[in-house]
């Protein structure tokens, strides 16, 4: 009977810290200890399919926590009984006592242990499903205030006036009139249309 753990974090500037210390505490060995610096939308991840490989009968995996397993609430019941049933492996989720089946293998006991993992895995997706739609709340509000995203837009180039009247009254093309400007002639047609609504704006003000 081997004991292995398993951490995830979603980024590789996440720190797995609180993670491996909880793991290590639970006296698992660092070679035992499997990590990937991935999302957890799914389970394709690499480290996380070469520990399932490893897996035996009568392991024992732990996790500090039901979201480090994955994200998704059907995902994460069905990887759960994939590994409890037919790879017939213990889990321990360490910051959940009630979700540790090495205890409780009769009948209610396992009721007990699906019935707590449900309702974890459905609260933690609803979680996640609140901090989008309150992100999203935000982003809309700072927009409609006037809050700028992404990158703040490059200068345009000292000659652009200049050049841009000459383009207007055709004196160059567009071609040579973004050669001239030393930018791609997409960006010079769409600064352009910016400048002559801006100077339509003006003309009617």
């Amino acid at each position: 009977m081997m004991v292995y753990g398993y951490i995830r974090v979603s980024t590789q500037e996440q720190n797995e810290d609180r993670q491996t210390i909880a793991l290590r505490r639970a006296g698992i060995e660092n070679e035992n200890i499997y990590m990937d610096k991935q999302s957890g939308r799914d389970f394709n991840r690499p480290m996380y399919k070469r520990l399932v490989k490893r897996l035996k009968e009568n392991d024992t995996l732990f996790v500090k926590s039901i979201d480090r397993l994955g994200r998704n609430y059907e995902e994460i019941i069905e990887q759960w009984r994939f590994l409890t049933k037919e790879k017939k492996i213990d889990i321990v989720v360490l910051d959940m006592p009630l979700l540790d089946t090495r205890w409780g293998k009769d009948l209610i006991g396992t009721f007990l242990s699906d019935l707590v993992l449900q309702v974890l895995s459905f609260v933690a997706e609803n979680e996640r499903k609140n901090i989008r739609d309150r992100q999203r709340e935000g982003i809309q509000a700072a927009r409609e205030r006037g809050v700028q995203f992404g990158r703040p837009p490059k200068p345009l180039p000292g000659n652009f006036g200049m050049v841009y009247s000459r383009w207007i009254s055709k004196e160059i093309s567009g071609r040579e009139a973004a050669v001239q400007c030393g930018m791609p002639i997409s960006s010079f047609y769409r600064k352009a249309r910016s400048l002559g609504n801006h100077l339509i704006l003006e003309g009617n003000m």
